[in-house]
């Protein structure tokens, strides 16, 4: 176990968000520090920070900058919940802090998007992310996926942090080949934007 704490960790996020500005090269940097961060004693999460919700995975606030350039999130999956085929218009570093979370990509046959209709996606791969393991992404094109438990597995718990307030995203309907952009739930903690815990 290291000492690192989720104050450092913050701090240097936003280090590297203020000298970095290419969305790979920020994860790249960040990574390394989300693994770090997985490797403590995780007392930084409260008991707030793993709330659950029967209906649809839970989004619990842990600090969202003044700002809004960087935020994060823990994501409490339980047994067949799943997010909508989504997009985060965002770079983005996820660790995983308990169970196995599982990620379902999609490609645009397209390349980029560039409207909210016509938009050709086809099933990509399936990654399975376990205790302790550390994915990224990058806008641009977007990175296009859906998350979560199935049915037969245990409750998992995810770490997200994201380049921006995480606040929407476009969900996407893959069949009818069109997006929208939705305003996402957050349960927030008794934290402030200002604190961490």
């Amino acid at each position: 176990m290291t000492n690192y704490s989720l104050d450092q960790f913050r701090a240097d996020c936003e280090n590297i968000a203020a000298t970095l500005q290419e969305p790979d090269e920020l994860v790249g940097a960040i990574a390394p520090l989300m693994k770090k961060l997985l490797r403590t004693d995780r007392s930084f999460l409260r008991p707030d920070h793993f709330q659950s919700d029967p209906d649809h995975y839970a989004r619990n606030a842990i600090f969202i900058k003044d700002d809004d350039s960087l935020s994060l999130y823990s994501l409490v999956w339980l047994p067949g919940q799943w997010t909508p085929v989504h997009d985060h218009g965002s770079w983005g570093v996820v660790g995983v802090v308990e169970g196995i979370l599982e990620e379902r990509s999609y490609m645009c046959l397209d390349g980029q998007i560039h409207d909210d209709t016509g938009i050709r996606l086809k099933r990509g791969g399936v990654i399975l992310l376990d205790e302790g393991s550390v994915t990224s992404f990058v806008p641009n094109p977007d990175h296009i996926h859906v998350s979560g438990v199935p049915d037969d597995r245990a409750r998992a718990v995810s770490l997200h942090l994201y380049g921006r307030n995480m606040n929407s995203f476009h969900v996407y309907d893959v069949d009818a080949g069109i997006r929208k952009l939705i305003d996402v739930p957050i349960q927030h903690s008794d934290v402030s934007s200002k604190s961490l815990v």
